[in-house]
């Protein structure tokens, strides 16, 4: 402030200004909404959940991909049959974990 002011004239209160007062919920529950709720994840989805199904469906895409690549006839073959098991598998797998660890205290919308 010292450099902003000459020392000979302080700054008065018509010279500073306050910050805006910020109004939000963050954690504050009475400014929330009547169908607003913040402890639950939004899309009712555990995170964890999504971010197994992105990993490992880019591992299971790599690996089919190397297998079509790298392999011939047979290996090509696995590869189909690979997809066609573990695709069920990945997601029957996952749609349990997401049941199992959904929050029933705050559902989703």
């Amino acid at each position: 402030m010292a450099l902003l002011y000459p020392l000979s004239e302080p700054p008065t209160d018509a010279t500073v200004t306050a910050a805006p007062a910020t109004h939000s919920p963050v954690r504050d529950d009475r400014a929330l909404g009547a169908d607003e709720d913040l402890d639950r994840q939004p899309d009712g989805v555990p995170h964890s959940v999504v971010g197994l199904t992105a990993g490992f469906s880019t591992v299971l895409a790599l690996l089919v991909a190397f297998m079509f690549l790298a392999g011939g006839t047979v290996l090509k073959g696995a590869a189909v049959i690979l997809l066609l098991v573990a695709i069920p598998v990945l997601v029957g797998g996952l749609r349990r974990k997401a049941e199992r660890e959904r929050d029933a205290a705050h559902p989703s919308r």
